[in-house]
């Protein structure tokens, strides 16, 4: 009865959004058919947030409410699922499939913890380091540090006594905020580490007109990630500091590890060669001219064809397929609502507030506005789509660069994910853990993200200047 009423409620907040764009007056500039796609799109956001129904499920219910309201044709409704970003980002999810599958993930990941792992602060390098290397290829933050980067942070801290409780101060709580923090920052490293950085790279492309290429976003995020992955486990073992300091049994715990793992076995040895010739082709896209997805569907035609993987593993990759659904339907109702003039009109009404104002000083105002408005989002997902592109199309209106803004906003949709123990889909995770109380972890998340405010927009923006961004 419970569950029933709870869904119940769900679908009443999802009604209730749509009901309330509907009756509102629309504007005369607006034509009918974008009002209501317009209610569409906001009560598939709100859905997100409020889950009635899986992301999937829910994207195929708005695809089909679109077309059979003749809100869009029918060719339009399912054009989006021919676009190459969507296709990477399967692509993506495929190439996760093989470093969990293979056992690479987990094996790179001890690697770390035995050579870095003397100490608790060293632990959280190592964590760090791991999740640092498999982002590129794993672009659920769920599956990185939820499927590999959680268990090995968990069996650590039970292999020092440490359990929630009493005495979940002694290693695991460190242990647990380093992780996930450390995960919200890597998703903002590369335009593969996080699936949604694509869906932000397509609406720069719509909205502002600039191309965010594999290695313009890597080259823009790699100075102040740099100086991120360098000071954040420490900063946390600051915030909330662990009982330990020594831990000189981890290497020993890891190396036994390894050892039940096996030799690297030739499975694992193609995977790295092939992940590797993957970058280089996503590095050198400028002089081949390939699409990046098609680059990774290189590489993943060769993990199917020298048997890292089973063809049927391809098709038992649940999130591939559902992420393909779900992205083709945000980019149709996106695509859309430029087209009936939504996001001019919703622009337009709030930049005025900005009127007047220094680019720069309106740029880090709509970058912490973007930012702590994530305090009402439980997906990251759902904040790009909700918000992205008008917060660009404001940035660029108030002066910035349309560049800077595109990369700037796309970065903190990953960073505002350290403010809560609900902004992604890891945290419930490792907050579930019961390592870490409520209070603790909205504290320190609050100053985790300050910091990146430093790194990211005071560091970042003279990086990106050197870079002749702007």
């Amino acid at each position: 009865m419970a569950n029933r009423q709870s869904l119940f409620l769900r679908w009443l907040v999802v009604l209730a959004a749509a009901a309330i764009i509907l009756l509102i007056p629309r504007p005369d500039s607006i034509d009918p058919r974008g009002w209501r796609l317009l209610a569409i799109f906001v009560a598939t956001v709100v859905g997100l947030i409020a889950q009635p129904l899986p992301m999937g499920a829910l994207s195929i219910l708005a695809i089909t409410i679109s077309a059979a309201t003749y809100t869009v044709t029918h060719d339009v409704a399912l054009s989006a699922f021919a676009n190459p970003v969507i296709w990477l980002i399967v692509a993506a999810f495929l190439f996760a499939r093989s470093v969990t599958h293979t056992g690479l993930g987990h094996r790179i990941a001890l690697l770390f913890v035995r050579w870095f792992g003397s100490s608790s602060l060293r632990l959280g390098y190592a964590l760090a380091g791991a999740d640092l290397v498999v982002s590129p290829f794993i672009p659920s933050d769920t599956a990185r540090a939820g499927g590999i980067i959680f268990p090995i942070a968990r069996s650590l801290a039970e292999g020092y006594d440490s359990r929630p409780g009493p005495t979940a101060h002694r290693l695991g709580a460190y242990l647990m905020q380093c992780a996930y923090h450390v995960g919200c920052m890597t998703a903002a490293i590369f335009l593969t580490s996080m699936a949604a950085n694509p869906l932000a790279a397509r609406f720069a492309q719509q909205f502002a007109k600039v191309e965010i290429s594999w290695l313009g976003w890597f080259a823009a995020s790699c100075v102040p990630a740099t100086v991120s992955l360098a000071v954040l486990p420490w900063l946390i073992h600051r915030l909330d500091p662990p009982e330990l300091i020594h831990t000189p049994e981890a290497p020993h715990l890891a190396h036994a590890e390894l050892f039940k793992m096996g030799p690297m076995t030739s499975r694992e040895r193609l995977l790295i060669a092939i992940l590797l010739a993957v970058i280089a082709g996503w590095v050198c896209q400028p002089l081949h001219g390939l699409h990046p997805a098609i680059v990774a569907y290189g590489g993943v035609s060769l993990i199917v064809l020298l048997g890292v993987i089973r063809w049927e593993d391809v098709l038992e990759e649940r999130r591939a397929w559902d992420a393909l659904i779900w992205f083709g339907a945000l980019i149709m109702m996106a695509d859309g609502l430029e087209k009936y003039g939504i996001i001019k009109l919703l622009t337009g009404f709030l930049g005025g507030y900005l009127s007047g104002w220094h680019w720069l000083a309106a740029f880090v105002a709509l970058i912490a506005a973007y930012t702590y408005i994530h305090y009402a989002f439980a997906s990251m997902t759902a904040h790009i789509t909700a918000l992205y592109s008008a917060f660009l199309l404001l940035a660029v209106g108030a002066g910035a660069p349309p560049l800077v803004g595109a990369l700037a906003l796309a970065f903190f949709s990953n960073l505002n994910a350290s403010l809560t123990h609900y902004g992604t889909g890891p945290a419930p995770i490792f907050f579930g853990s019961g390592y870490v109380p409520l209070e603790t972890w909205w504290r320190v998340g609050f100053f985790v993200v300050l910091f990146h405010f430093v790194v990211w927009l005071g560091l970042g923006l003279l990086w990106w200047r050197l870079l002749g961004l702007w």
